[in-house]
């Protein structure tokens, strides 16, 4: 599985960015997507997260009713909609996955993949 990050960027605090995660390979064992970000000296931490097979989106505290987790199917795409960022929103965010790697008849379960990140920056 591939992960690919876009749409980050530099905004003014109150203003609105939507990230984008494009996935490719064996999605099919893909059970749970999520958006991480990780800022400048701290731990990286989650963000929200969706089961592959529906069901209500979770959240972090700090972003509940402002960023909107959401995907497309047709697309195999990801987005995270952050709306009102606040400057404590800098950071670098990533895409995530998590589902079975098989090679063969060898399946390792639960293996996380991870996109490469896109940077958003909020000044105030």
């Amino acid at each position: 599985v591939q992960l690919v990050e876009s749409g980050g960027g530099s905004v003014q605090a109150g203003e609105s960015l939507k990230l984008s995660c494009a996935a490719s390979g064996s999605l099919n064992k893909i059970y749970t997507m999520a958006w991480y970000r990780q800022a400048p000296g701290k731990q990286r931490e989650l963000v929200a997260t969706m089961l592959s097979g529906g069901g209500r989106p979770s959240y972090a505290e700090s972003v509940k009713g402002r960023f909107t987790i959401s995907r497309d199917n047709v697309e195999n795409t990801m987005y995270l909609e952050m709306k009102d960022l606040k400057p404590e929103g800098t950071a670098m965010y990533y895409c995530n996955a998590v589902g079975d790697r098989c090679s063969g008849y060898e399946c390792i379960r639960g293996y996380e993949y991870w996109g490469q990140g896109t940077q958003v920056t909020v000044s105030s």
